[in-house]
């Protein structure tokens, strides 16, 4: 028991840069939602649903995260700050981190498998702050689901999610760090409104080239005559 919670504040403080000790981490209140949730669970697969309700409620009101009864959690799942909601049906794997204002919501029962509303979540996903995964879905081992995204469809595994709807980004994988805070890096290189201006850009500087090499042959073909441009482009 002792070794297990041991285990499991270090796998937290592996992905938080803030405590300074593992000790410091049992003040989160991600870490008394998923103890919780442990007591909840366990009464609910008793069937003792109105106690599990009961302590799910006084969870909730301790710590502003909303783990059904019924979620079903892997090992070393870290709630990164409140105001997290799971849906009764979800299923997560091992050492899966939420960021603050996630959903695991669900959708109408009968657009996907019967009983199942809420989301399956792989093995070492990062879901980041305010991002909301829908329905029935199932999201592979390592996903990345990027801030504010809302992702109805599958995400394969590896991929990182952004946008309404989600969709997967091209990413540079062998230049990421084993763990990515909130799901998606900061640098500017990984943007892709920045990809899209260096594209830009790179098409600008090829299209000057251009232009200069046909000035050259211009004044070669007029016998030594400078055409000379102004910066808006205009003759002089």
């Amino acid at each position: 028991m002792f070794r297990r919670l041991t285990t499991y504040l270090s796998s937290i403080r592996d992905r938080d840069p803030a405590p300074r000790s593992r000790w410091e981490i049992l003040t989160y209140p991600g870490v008394w939602a998923v103890g919780f949730h442990r007591i909840a669970h366990g009464l609910y697969r008793a069937d003792l649903f109105l106690l599990a309700r009961i302590v799910n409620h006084f969870s909730r009101f301790l710590t502003a995260i909303d783990i059904h009864p019924g979620a079903r959690i892997g090992r070393n799942l870290f709630i990164d700050h409140g105001f997290v909601v799971i849906g009764e049906t979800s299923e997560i794997g091992d050492n899966v981190t939420i960021y603050q204002g996630a959903t695991l919501g669900g959708t109408n029962p009968t657009n996907g498998i019967a009983g199942k509303r809420h989301p399956t979540i792989g093995n070492d996903v990062v879901i980041s702050l305010g991002a909301a995964v829908l329905g029935p879905i199932t999201v592979g081992d390592g996903a990345k689901i990027g801030a504010n995204a809302v992702l109805t469809r599958d995400a394969p595994a590896g991929a990182t999610m952004i946008g309404i709807p989600a969709k997967p980004v091209p990413m540079l994988v062998k230049e990421e760090p084993s763990f990515i805070p909130y799901g998606t890096p900061c640098s500017d290189k990984f943007d892709p409104v920045t990809q899209r201006y260096e594209i830009l850009r790179c098409e600008l500087e090829t299209m000057r080239a251009r232009l200069d090499a046909y000035e050259r042959e211009t004044r070669k073909s007029t016998g030594g005559e400078e055409i000379r441009q102004n910066k808006d482009g205009e003759a002089a």
